[in-house]
């Protein structure tokens, strides 16, 4: 059998001399029944599995049953889709078989439900293997019969038709990791050829590869879109090529490619031998990137980071458990905008993208169910409804196409994922990420993330999730230069047309910038009480400003800040600026080893804001002047008494010409003008505050999915509901959380004295 190509979502077969997707009047073939059968979506995605384990897998008609009842004659709910013996003969002895296979038209990912019935199955007919087949991923997994039902592994693949006895213990030791181990592998191989041909440190070999999977990328998403006919990522045709060195030609066009988001210099270069370069595609050429799972390739490429040079960057390294607690304590939705300043390896971004695409695709499925319910209620043939249910879920399926403008897959990767990095290396390493990942890389660059560019500026995220870097200060000299607020023509008129008025006058902003310290553009820097501008200010502060005015009203932000911040009697201004702006949702206390695998070795909180609406920003600032202007009234008398009492004596002072006397009651004024206006202000925000009321979710947590060395699996984790909650725990901080905002008093009265 020959793939002929692709119709939608679906393989379209073309078949030598055996079995077919014969489809026909609304009607398609079984090839295992012998008859036509109404043709459904879920009927049409088991007889297309079919054709692989017929043709990818080797099996026979006379090894599968199709609808085959699993728990006994006269059973109508327990029928397997595919039933798999080893052999003719196995299946006409009536032994048992070797697997069962369970399809279904979901796009999400495959649920428990689906693990749990196929389990099921395969325990009642006492096969090894089992298969979960959607529209989106096939699973394969092995039934552990020395544990209770429900206990599930998922393996590499299922056998072969043809496999011997040692090739199936083989398998059923194959666990799933195994693909991702070696994809991962062959990354560090490619990595160590660098290394040992090239003479470079971990970090400049890591470059280098990362330049070639961009190339690899560009190339398949070339041949993918139909413009190019023929893999120029080969061997072979490279060394077809009469250029001295035919990859860094095709470098030059990945790098003109994604020229738009400044992840390389202009004129960067592959900085490797020509016979390096083709051994790394030599290695490479056999994987296709496009068709490996997200799930596979993403985790595989994080492995291969982590195990590579962690100790080099670890700080641009958010921990996993941390970064599915901040994304899930911010519970994104469709349509929402999302950025981070500071982005590092894309940790956020990424899981953000995973669980949007993941609502994205129940939606889809929760749309065709709800239509199936309600033509089945409608009195028509079976034909009819079968090609009423092909026709909804064909056009649903076309919401999900990722290379078409406007559908959801497509706004989702690229309209509502921005993030950048002032470092070059790691902004190359987050879109990378991103694309291992699935997507969403478009609008990831490298630049400063103080500055606005393209489609990051102000009043725009719904979003903020963000990890900044801790200690390092932003320095008067720390200026806007003039490539930082250049952009090439075309792109500035591409994110035109896209923002229109509102990212014109964000460039005009950080034109009219040029030249200027970068801290003089915030508000944070400026001493208290005056107008002057302070020296050096910690990064994380001026992050901050950054991100509170990236969000639009209402916006809500999650970033990572040493404990300084929270409780340094000298940062008190740095917590007023933030309680003037938004809402205090969160603050979460992280135990001491975090960080520490990342290189960081401050404690550190999780603060979690929300922006405040402009009705909400009205109402705080009326709010806010009422009480103060009360506070001032009360003590307005005192305050004309005291200072006449005080001008009097100066004036005596004078006509005595008692210079020094004089200059003594002169601060003595000065004092106390300066104590009256730090007692109204520190009376008026009590008294505001107390007007002004909310409830603040704090938590303190000692198991956050992180041992001292930096370990994730198997590791107690309090965060988030998982397998390894502390057994004196009941519930996760997140639960603990959605809980207090939906009734923040049984809180609060556990937390009132006795």
């Amino acid at each position: 059998m020959k793939r002929s190509g692709v119709k939608g979502s679906r393989i379209e077969y073309v078949v030598e001399n055996g079995a077919a997707l014969k489809r026909e009047n609304g009607k398609i073939w079984s090839n295992i029944r012998k008859k036509w059968l109404v043709e459904t979506p879920e009927e049409y995605v088991r007889q297309e599995y079919l054709l692989i384990l017929l043709y990818e897998y080797g099996f026979t008609f006379e090894q599968i049953s199709e609808e085959e009842e699993v728990t006994g004659r006269g059973s109508g709910r327990a029928r397997a889709d595919f039933v798999i013996w080893r052999s003719p003969q196995d299946k006409q002895g009536h032994k048992s078989p070797l697997i069962i296979v369970e399809c279904k038209s979901d796009n999400v990912t495959i649920r428990t439900n689906d693990y749990a019935q196929g389990d099921n199955y395969a325990r009642l007919t006492n096969a090894p293997f089992f298969v979960t087949h959607n529209n989106t991923e096939t699973k394969f997994w092995r039934v552990r019969k020395d544990r209770m039902p429900g206990y599930l592994e998922e393996i590499e693949n299922i056998p072969h038709a043809d496999a011997t006895d040692k090739q199936i213990e083989e398998l059923l030791t194959r666990l799933k990791t195994f693909k991702e181990d070696e994809f991962a592998n062959l990354l560090h191989q490619c990595h160590n050829v660098i290394r040992n041909r090239e003479k470079k440190d971990p970090v400049a070999a890591f470059d280098e590869i990362a330049k070639i999977l961009f190339v690899k990328v560009y190339v398949e998403r070339e041949l993918k879109r139909r413009r190019r006919r023929k893999n120029l990522f080969t061997v072979e045709f490279l060394q077809e090529q009469l250029a001295d060195n035919p990859l860094e030609d095709l470098f030059q066009k990945t790098k003109d490619h994604y020229r738009g988001d400044c992840i390389f210099e202009e004129d960067e270069r592959l900085n490797l031998k020509s016979a390096t370069g083709l051994e790394i595609v030599r290695l490479l050429e056999r994987y296709n990137l496009s068709d490996t799972s997200e799930d596979i390739k993403g985790i595989a490429f994080e492995r291969f980071l982590g195990k590579t040079f962690r100790g080099e960057i670890g700080q641009f390294f958010t921990p996993r458990p941390i970064v599915e607690f901040m994304v899930r304590m911010l519970d994104p939705k469709e349509g929402e905008v999302i950025c981070d300043p500071a982005s590092g390896s894309g940790g956020f971004l990424i899981r953000f993208f995973e669980i949007v695409r993941e609502q994205i695709l129940a939606d889809v499925d929760r749309q065709y169910q709800e239509y199936r319910e309600e033509i089945e209620k409608e009195r028509m043939s079976e034909e009819k409804k079968a090609q009423a249910l092909r026709e909804k879920y064909e056009a649903l399926q076309e919401t999900l196409d990722s290379d078409v403008e406007g559908s959801r897959l497509w706004n989702l990767a690229n309209r509502c994922i921005y993030g950048t990095d002032a470092n070059d290396r790691m902004a190359r390493t987050s879109k990378m990420n991103m694309i291992m990942h699935g997507d969403g890389h478009g609008g990831v660059h490298h630049h400063d993330g103080f500055l606005n560019v393209n489609g990051i500026f102000e009043g725009r995220f719904d979003i903020i999730l963000t990890n900044p870097p801790f200690g390092s200060n932003v320095e008067p000299s720390d200026t806007v230069l003039e490539e930082q607020v250049t952009i090439p023509d075309e792109i500035e008129r591409r994110y035109v047309d896209i923002f229109g008025e509102p990212y014109r006058n964000a460039l005009s902003r950080i034109r009219a910038a040029k030249g200027k310290p970068i801290a003089s553009l915030f508000d944070l820097p400026t001493a208290k009480g005056t107008n002057k501008k302070v020296g050096n200010i910690k990064t994380e502060i001026l992050f901050i400003e950054r991100c509170l005015d990236l969000l639009k009203p209402g916006g809500r932000l999650g970033i990572v800040l040493p404990e300084g911040v929270f409780n340094n009697p000298s940062l008190a201004y740095v917590r007023e600026f933030c309680e003037n702006r938004a809402f205090i949702r969160a603050v979460v206390s992280l135990p001491p080893e975090t960080f520490v695998s990342s290189g960081a070795s401050v404690k550190a909180s999780l603060l979690f804001m929300q922006k405040f609406t402009e009705q909400e920003q009205a109402d705080f600032l009326l709010k806010q002047s009422t009480a103060t202007q009360e506070i001032h009234d009360k003590y307005a008398s005192e305050i004309v008494t005291k200072t006449k009492e005080l001008e009097a004596a100066i004036t005596q002072a004078k006509r005595d010409r008692d210079t020094n006397h004089r200059k003594a009651l002169q601060s003595v004024v000065k004092q106390y003008t300066r104590y009256m206006e730090t007692k109204i202000e520190t009376e008026a925000r009590f008294l505001f505050k107390s007007r002004f009321p909310y409830p603040i979710f704090l938590y303190e947590a000692e198991h956050v999915g992180i041992t001292a060395t930096g370990e994730t699996d198997r590791v107690l984790n309090e965060l988030v509901p998982n397998d390894y909650i502390p057994s004196d725990i009941n519930h996760s901080a997140l639960e603990l959380y959605k809980a207090f905002r939906a009734d923040p008093k049984p809180f609060l009265a556990a937390e009132a004295p006795a």
